[in-house]
């Protein structure tokens, strides 16, 4: 569709804050783009870009447009997937943006297990801090974002929402790693590896530790579990996680143990979309599993901390 063809130029030039960028990304001329911006800004009476010396920024008109082209983009993209639903064809791309909690176990699985019987579905995921999640639905760069404790915005729609315990995570040979259970001052006496203030655990262990005469030290600050599970799997260092984190422990050589404390704080896992969004099939049908695979890992997430 060529409307659908300009709007998307338009969106392309919005996302990189530059003509020439997006003239990169779409293999196009920069020249040839400007022109297009140009017409379409005297079609809608408005400039929508101010051009400024390194690149360009939407005007207060801009700002209008584009979250109408996106929504136009969207409500496209879903037509297009009724119209292949009707003809019994499964296909289209599922976006997905999620914390990192998430990308050790859990939603490669979700991904394997759905494209086993969905062949020609595609998805494109993105991994990111959980402000950014909330932003990617809300923008039209995701369908559905997973993100732990978010903040209230009323266009994040929350679909699911599942309770998260906290745990220490630490190497098999670890002194602490035969506890059923450990408490933070435990966990005190050996090298720490703490998430920064992008990462779930951190806001956890903060709000408990603001009410408690107990400081944390940590000889590694991270914004990656990648890193930190490899430093505690090479030491005798711990790090903490949320339980939606900790099911590939195993099989990284590591243990996941509760933390008992008394009084420490659980928030909430979170499972969204942008509210009032009819998402394309193909997102609807993984927006279900991915809510019912959930579900039954917290289950077995809140068996192992009361164990």
């Amino acid at each position: 569709m060529q409307y659908a063809r300009h709007l998307r130029l338009i969106d392309m030039i919005a996302r990189t804050g530059s003509i020439r960028r997006a003239a990169d990304r779409l293999g196009i001329a920069s020249s040839a783009l400007n022109r297009r911006v140009q017409e379409f800004e005297r079609e809608m009476g408005a400039r929508l870009f101010e051009r400024r010396p390194r690149g360009v920024r939407l005007t207060a008109a801009g700002e209008i447009v584009i979250a109408h082209i996106r929504s136009t983009l969207s409500d496209l993209e879903q037509a297009k997937s009724m119209v292949d639903s009707l003809q019994g064809v499964r296909r289209g791309t599922i976006r997905i943006a999620a914390i990192e909690a998430l990308a050790n176990g859990f939603l490669p699985e979700a991904i394997a297990e759905f494209l086993s019987d969905h062949q020609q579905i595609e998805f494109k995921t993105t991994i990111m801090g959980r402000e950014d999640v909330v932003r990617a639905v809300i923008e039209f760069d995701a369908d559905i974002g997973v993100v732990f404790n978010p903040g209230r915005d009323p266009m994040f729609k929350h679909v699911l929402e599942i309770e998260q315990a906290l745990f220490a995570l630490m190497s098999n040979r670890h002194p602490l790693a035969r506890r059923e259970q450990v408490r933070l001052a435990d966990c005190a006496e050996y090298p720490l590896a703490l998430p920064d203030r992008s990462l779930g655990g951190r806001l956890l262990l903060e709000e408990f530790l603001a009410s408690k005469a107990l400081m944390l030290r940590p000889s590694l600050e991270a914004n990656s579990f990648e890193l930190m599970r490899e430093y505690v799997r090479r030491s005798e260092a711990i790090c903490f996680q949320i339980g939606i984190g900790t099911l590939s422990a195993a099989s990284a050589g590591c243990r996941a143990v509760p933390v008992a404390d008394r009084g420490l704080p659980k928030r909430k896992l979170v499972v969204g979309t942008l509210r009032d969004r009819v998402l394309p099939v193909a997102s609807a049908m993984f927006l279900e599993a991915i809510c019912a695979r959930l579900a039954g890992t917290a289950r077995n997430s809140q068996a192992l901390a009361k164990a």
